[in-house]
C-alpha cells in the first residue's frame, strides 16, 4: 500500500493533543537499527557518524511514513562515556565487553559523564541536530536514554549488581547516584538541541527483579531524572521497560509520564485498564516471533488485535512493536504493520476491524 496519510506525523500529534480529527492512529513499529538496512549502511557507522545516524532515520521514516524518530543505537553507550568498555561488530549492535570498574572499592572513582566531550555521546548530540534539521516541522524526534538504574548495571556488569542488591544495597545506591548524574546531564543537552527524551529501563522489568526492589532501587532515580526533565521545560517522557510490568504500571504511572511502552509479554488491555486514564499506550506487538519470524499476514492480524485492545485508551494509544525490532526484520513486516494502521483509520470501527479479523482466522 502506498502512504496515503493526510497528515504529517506532527500535524496527527497536534490534532490528537487538541482532540481533533485525525486520519489514523499514530504507529511507531520502532525500527532501530534495522533502519541501516533501509539507508544502505554498515551499523558500525552509527558508532562514529553522526550524519548517517540521522539520514538512516530519516530514511526510514521516508520509506514508511511511521509516527515517531529516535536518536539510539544500544544501551551501553553511556555506561562507556564512563568508563565500559564496548565492542564494535562491523554490522551489528554494540556490545558491552567489560564493565566500568571490577568492585565496589572502585565506585569512589567514577565521575558523571560529559555529554559534550566523552565516549559517543558527543556523536549522538551532532546526530540530533542532523535529525532536527532534516525533519523540521514534518515529525517530532527523541532521544533515547538508558535510565539511571539500568545504567548502574553495566558500570560494574549485570551479576555483580544483582549480587550488590541484596549484599551491599548501600553501593547500587551509589552506582545509581552517579548514573542518574550522567544521565540528568545527557537530557539537558537533549533538550537544549529541542528533541524530547526517552527511557528506557529493561533492567527495572519484573522479569529482572522483584516490585519490591524495584520501588527501592530504580523508581526513586526513575523520579528524579523525570522531575528534573519536567522542570526543565515542562516535557512528559514515554518509559519503555522491557519483560513483565504489570505489578509496577502505576508505580510508573504516577511519576507523570506522557507514555508507557509495554513489551510483549504484557496485556495492552490490561494496561489500558490499569493507567490508561493516566498515560499514553504504546504497545506491543511481538518484535521477534511475529514482526521477525513471522509473515506479513501474521503481522496484520497481531497488529488488528492490539488496535481493538487499546484503541480507546482514554489517554490514547501508539501502535508500536513491543521492543526495537532485530535488525533483519523483514521489511515487508514493517510495511505491513504501517499498512494495517491506515486500513484502520480514524476513529476506530471495532466492529469492522473483528470482522476484517475474523476473516484472517478462519
Amino acid at each position: 500500500m502506498l502512504n496515503t496519510d493526510s497528515m504529517t506525523p506532527a500535524e496527527r500529534g497536534a490534532a490528537i493533543a487538541n482532540g481533533e480529527e485525525v486520519d489514523r492512529l499514530p504507529c511507531n513499529p520502532n525500527i532501530a537499527n534495522g533502519v541501516a538496512r533501509v539507508y544502505g549502511c554498515k551499523i558500525s557507522e552509527f558508532n562514529h557518524n553522526s550524519k548517517t545516524i540521522a539520514e538512516a532515520q530519516m530514511a526510514a521514516y521516508r520509506k514508511f511514513g511511521c509516527d515517531s524518530l529516535r536518536i539510539f543505537t544500544d544501551l551501553f553507550t553511556w555506561a562507556e562515556a564512563m568508563g565500559a568498555t564496548v565492542t564494535f561488530p562491523n554490522d551489528a549492535t554494540a556490545d558491552l565487553a567489560k564493565p566500568a570498574i571490577l568492585g565496589i572499592e572502585d565506585i569512589d572513582i567514577l565521575q558523571p559523564a560529559d555529554p559534550y566531550k566523552d565516549g559517543r555521546l558527543p556523536v549522538h548530540l551532532d546526530a540530533m541536530k542532523y535529525l532536527r534539521d532534516l525533519a523540521k516541522d514534518e515529525i517530532k524526534c527523541s532521544a533515547g536514554i538508558v535510565g539511571p538504574f539500568t545504567n548502574a548495571f553495566f558500570l560494574i556488569g549485570v551479576n555483580e549488581t544483582l549480587r550488590l542488591l541484596h549484599k551491599n544495597p548501600e553501593a547500587v545506591h551509589k552506582l545509581c547516584r552517579i548514573s542518574l548524574e550522567t544521565c540528568k546531564a545527557y537530557a539537558k543537552a537533549v533538550l537544549d538541541i529541542g528533541l524530547n527524551p526517552t527511557i528506557s529501563e529493561p533492567m527495572s522489568s519484573c522479569t529482572v527483579i522483584s516490585p519490591k526492589v524495584f520501588r527501592e532501587f530504580s523508581l526513586p532515580y526513575m523520579k528524579e531524572l523525570i522531575d528534573f526533565i519536567k522542570d526543565y521545560d515542562g516535557t512528559k517522557v514515554v518509559v519503555h521497560i522491557c519483560g513483565k510490568t504489570d505489578k509496577i504500571w502505576k508505580d510508573v504511572a504516577n511519576l507523570g509520564i506522557g507514555g508507557m511502552s509495554i513489551d510483549n509479554v504484557a496485556s495492552l488491555k490490561d494496561c489500558k485498564l490499569a493507567i490508561g486514564n493516566r498515560t499514553k499506550i504504546l504497545g506491543n506487538v511481538d518484535p521477534a516471533s511475529i514482526m521477525y519470524l513471522g509473515t506479513p499476514q501474521d503481522v496484520r492480524i497481531k497488529t488488528l488485535e492490539s488496535i481493538l485492545d487499546a484503541y480507546d485508551s482514554p489517554k490514547g494509544y501508539v501502535v508500536m512493536s513491543g521492543c526495537s525490532l532485530p535488525v533483519e526484520t523483514p521489511l515487508e513486516n514493517i510495511q505491513m504493520m504501517m499498512d494495517t494502521v491506515r486500513e484502520v483509520g480514524y476513529p476506530v470501527d471495532p466492529e469492522r476491524v473483528a470482522e476484517i479479523l475474523k476473516r484472517y482466522n478462519k
